[in-house]
């Protein structure tokens, strides 16, 4: 467990070669940006808090596109997916594209990422069109309360 009582452990490792990230740096903005989380209202049952260690997975789209098939069915790589049991799977090569894309650094995608796979492990869903405003209008402000 970390310092705070209740909150977990964060741990973030780069598991690929091609895009280049920081790490240590991105360990630091999930740790602050998850106590942002836990101070929101949960959308269902599952308990952030529960978890003793999440770990964030930066992977290349080749692994991602594995991961996407194999749990959800579905083809090609995709940003990030979350495991309820604390893993959250990042595609360092997609962030990097779609940075280019929405006019952010690859620093900035990512944290977006990490925080969304946080909001996913604190209940917060994205599969509808009213779900998916409210969690990006959370990710923006936990984002914005980072950077301050």
């Amino acid at each position: 467990m970390s310092k705070l009582a209740g909150i977990p452990k964060v741990d973030v490792r780069n598991l690929q070669r091609k895009v280049p990230v920081n790490a240590a740096a991105l360990q630091n903005f999930a740790s602050k940006a998850l106590p942002l989380c836990l101070e929101l209202r949960k959308t269902r049952t599952t308990d952030l808090t529960k978890l003793r260690e999440i770990f964030v997975l930066v992977v290349s789209d080749r692994r991602m596109a594995s991961l996407h098939r194999q749990f959800l069915n579905q083809e090609g790589p995709t940003d990030v997916i979350t495991f309820s049991h604390g893993e959250i799977f990042i595609s360092g090569e997609t962030a990097r594209r779609q940075a280019g894309q929405f006019g952010n650094s690859l620093t900035r995608e990512l944290q977006l990422y990490i925080v969304h796979g946080l909001l996913h492990l604190h209940g917060f869903d994205d599969q509808n069109k009213i779900d998916a405003q409210r969690m990006k209008k959370v990710q923006e402000e936990i984002l914005e309360q980072t950077q301050l």
